[in-house]
């Protein structure tokens, strides 16, 4: 039996912890969300079915990289049943002097997000936060909010771009992620 062993350069060795420790210092905190925590029904959507309160959570976050140039936050829960999970809250462009954003933030009638933030459409088929809301029996869903660090200013989408459009350009122009992860779910 032949071995196949694999080298890497030395210079990648190298580079990986000073990437994890750039990046483990980025972190998110809500004192809405608990991270592994039951979701309350002031984040709650307020409809299909649904009676909360649809607040967006409160969120602080700290620990940015080096040349973050602005921020996004994203709320997603892949336990959807559609086949590509559901985003529940997209947000671009938010300046990176900004550390947080404040309940309710969400709101498209409420203005306190920063000045140029944008938020994108939602798979409610909205501009705005729409708050966990699964069928009734599923498993407590898993909401995952993270926000990023990106090597950009500015996002080259406007408020009708999806979740997964913004997606694709937070993949190429992140510097640091940092997540917590709510739980909901519904008996009837």
């Amino acid at each position: 039996m032949r071995m196949l062993v694999h080298t890497f350069p030395a210079f990648l060795l190298l580079a990986l912890p000073v990437a994890a420790l750039a990046a483990g210092g980025f972190t998110l905190t809500s004192p809405d969300i608990r991270d592994g925590g039951t979701i309350s029904m002031a984040q709650v959507f307020n409809g299909f079915s649904c009676k909360g309160q649809d607040i967006s959570p409160a969120l602080h976050w700290s620990g940015a990289p080096a040349g973050t140039q602005s921020f996004a936050v994203t709320i997603y829960d892949p336990d959807a049943p559609t086949g590509s999970g559901w985003w529940h809250w997209v947000v671009f462009n938010i300046p990176a002097n900004v550390t947080g954003l404040p309940a309710g933030a969400g709101d498209a009638h409420a203005h306190t997000l920063p000045a140029g933030a944008v938020q994108a459409r939602s798979d409610f088929g909205f501009s705005n936060y729409g708050g966990p809301c699964p069928p009734v029996g599923d498993a407590p869903h898993h909401y995952h909010v993270t926000v990023y660090a990106l090597k950009v200013a500015k996002l080259p989408l406007d408020a009708a771009a999806s979740g997964a459009m913004a997606g694709f350009y937070l993949h190429f122009n992140t510097l640091a992620e940092a997540h917590l992860v709510g739980l909901y779910g519904r008996s009837k």
